[in-house]
């Protein structure tokens, strides 16, 4: 588990590219610092397991998949990388809940300066803007932000000049990927309110929500129809 409070900017000094897949080597100093190899670490949100250690650096196997889902099809050598350790179990949450499972892409559709911010606006499919609330986090290419605002094509957030230095996500252009990955807790709330019940065969029944009816016969809600804290 992350937290989206980047450590350091980190180099990909190497890919080496499979069929679907690639392993890549990339330069770092902070995150190698008491990491061992299986130690899990975010390279623009996405969680790698460290594969090997070099001089200044780590291996990590990236799958097919991961792939698919993220940006990294457009890294190359010299591509600076947004890098977090996981956090320890007594570490400090400065962001939020990351898992470092990305839900898709999104394309930067603009930056526009406001005195001391910048703000960034940046396209997405309705899948993970389905998930996107104004004020809510989220974390772009492992960074944790705040939701300014949302509509049915983009989201914009606010950058502060600490983040700007300490990321990447200035340094790009409009038209450029990064990765989302939307607050795990609003997913794991969002298919609790669809309730989707199946048939003994496997197929899915119409989606019930969750309804007075429901929370009543779990135990949330008396006969009478308050709440009940037994």
């Amino acid at each position: 588990m992350f937290t989206g409070i980047i450590e350091e900017i980190g180099e990909i000094a190497n890919i080496r590219r499979g069929e679907k897949s690639a392993v890549l080597t990339i330069r770092a100093r902070i995150v190698l610092e008491g990491t061992k190899i299986g130690d899990s670490i975010a390279v623009n949100g996405v969680c790698l397991t460290v594969t090997g250690l070099i001089s200044g650096g780590f291996t990590a196997d990236v799958m097919p998949e991961t792939m698919q889902r993220t940006g990294f099809s457009k890294l190359k050598a010299g591509s600076r990388v947004n890098l977090e350790r996981a956090m320890p179990a007594n570490g400090r949450f400065g962001g939020h809940i990351v898992s470092g499972h990305i839900d898709g892409t999104g394309r930067i559709l603009s930056y526009r300066r406001e005195d001391n911010a910048v703000w960034v606006t940046i396209q997405a499919k309705e899948s993970i803007l389905s998930y996107v609330v104004e004020k809510g986090s989220i974390a772009i290419d492992g960074i944790s932000l705040t939701v300014a605002d949302v509509n049915d094509t983009s989201f914009r957030v606010s950058i502060i000049p600490h983040t700007a230095a300490e990321t990447t996500l200035l340094s790009g252009k409009p038209g450029d990927t990064v990765n989302l990955e939307t607050d795990i807790i609003g997913k794991y709330v969002g298919k609790l309110m669809r309730c989707e019940s199946r048939t003994e065969s496997g197929q899915p029944e119409e989606k019930q929500g969750l309804t007075m009816d429901f929370l009543r016969e779990n135990g949330f809600m008396t006969g009478s129809g308050h709440t009940s804290y037994d």
